[in-house]
């Protein structure tokens, strides 16, 4: 699992350097295997703007364009990026700037024509293990600050190897749970408030296999503003979590995972017909998945599915009819628990290993559902406007997984530790 250091500070900062709060995370069996700083190399990369951009006279694929770092400092750049066009906002690297990847910026000559600097993409910067263009930055990010001060960096991308028995330590939540305990800090998360709801637009939810997916929750939510940006401080931790940003929906629902750990989907409506199913696959069923491979289903698997067809893999992966596009302005959220049984080892009979099939054959926490759906929701709404429906549920209790109490005699613990500790600072660690 990867984290951003920062984002895990923000639930729980105790006063110690990185270095000894990785050493206490691993001492913990919380194995920080990497630690990789953010930031590094950006002393002389600015907020820019392109504010022309021209054919190269002599090469196809580069154009020369003119960027602005405020009111009187313009300078002349040669740049190759496909999406480096009038108008966006980007990183600037200044001649004598040393890049994390050790490239040093120097004046240049490229055909001939004299280039000032460079434009940079997020990889360049060290942000994103890959990248197709420049990293394009908010229009109200401020033309000529640093870069690092606009981003919040420094910061540091953590991968810490967990065990299978800690998926509770799959999300930053959990891991700042983990470290107000190491370190005896107060404090919990913020709750969760519901979202208000505008819209009476719903569908209904079956459970036909309550065992495999003893809940399910799902919510429309209509009108949103299709032109809407994923805010860069969201694609930020992402991209420092291993994840690409792709859309305002898709972001929202990665986000929520690796904020609270509970996996969730986006569906377009439109593509939807009728009520959702939660059931065993049939013989001879094809679903084609969101990589746009075509997989054969038997009862194996458990699916997700409309009056119509088959909607996606439970737990694993969406189907590509009715993913989410560019243009969908009303979608129906999943959330849902589905029984690790259930998940476990049908990812991998596909060729996958996702994210969701990670934490749902690990086991995810069964009263998480309602509470990563409305927080999805306020996201969604937040960042793209639209109206909520009503949640809607389908739940068999007496397959959820009970929470037996832990009982621990005075004794056998004064006998396995070696020493008494007062009741008061057993309840306090647990």
């Amino acid at each position: 699992m990867k984290i951003s250091e920062n984002w895990l500070r923000e639930l729980a900062n105790p006063d110690c350097d990185s270095a000894t709060l990785m050493h206490r995370l691993t001492m913990a069996g919380l194995e920080v295997e990497s630690v990789e700083p953010l930031g590094d190399g950006m002393e002389r990369v600015f907020v820019a703007e392109i504010v022309s951009a021209i054919k190269h006279p002599n090469a196809d694929k580069l154009q020369v364009c003119e960027v602005s770092l405020g009111a009187t400092e313009r300078y002349q750049i040669v740049c190759g990026a496909p999406n480096a066009r009038v108008g966006i906002k980007v990183p600037l690297a200044m001649i004598g700037a040393r890049l994390p990847n050790g490239t040093e910026i120097k004046k240049a000559k490229l055909r001939d024509v004299e280039s000032f600097g460079m434009l940079c993409s997020a990889r360049e910067l060290a942000l994103a293990d890959s990248s197709t263009g420049l990293l394009e930055l908010p229009t109200a990010a401020p033309l000529g600050q640093p870069l690092a001060a606009y981003l919040g960096l420094p910061d540091a991308a953590v991968e810490i190897k967990l065990t299978a028995n800690r998926p509770d330590c799959l999300s930053i939540a959990g891991l700042a749970a983990e470290v107000r305990a190491l370190f005896g800090l107060g404090g919990r998360p913020q709750p969760v408030s519901p979202v208000v709801e505008t819209s009476s637009e719903a569908r209904s939810v079956s459970l036909a296999n309550p065992a495999d997916c003893p809940r399910y929750l799902g919510r429309v939510i209509e009108g949103l503003d299709t032109t809407a940006e994923t805010p860069l401080w969201m694609q930020e931790r992402l991209r420092r979590s291993g994840l690409r940003p792709i859309s305002v929906a898709v972001d929202c629902s990665n986000y929520v995972m690796l904020e609270l750990g509970q996996p969730t989907h986006a569906f377009a409506l439109d593509q939807l017909r009728g009520g959702i199913e939660v059931r065993r696959a049939r013989a001879g069923e094809m679903l084609k998945l969101l990589d746009e491979r075509e997989v054969a289903l038997d009862e194996a698997f458990l699916v997700i599915a409309d009056a119509a067809q088959v909607l996606a893999v439970a737990g694993v992966m969406g189907g590509f009819s009715a993913r989410v596009t560019p243009s969908t302005a009303a979608i129906f959220l999943e959330s849902a628990f589905f029984a690790p049984l259930a998940i476990q080892g049908r990812a991998r009979k596909l060729g996958l290993h996702t994210d969701a099939s990670h934490r749902f054959e690990r086991g995810v926490d069964p009263e998480l559902p309602r509470v990563a759906l409305q927080r999805l929701s306020a996201l969604i709404i937040d960042i793209a406007g639209g109206k909520a429906g009503p949640i809607t549920e389908a739940v068999a209790p007496e397959h959820l997984p009970k929470r037996p109490p832990v009982r621990l005699r005075r004794a056998r613990l004064a006998r396995v530790l070696g020493m008494q500790i007062a009741d008061a600072e057993v309840v306090r660690l647990l």
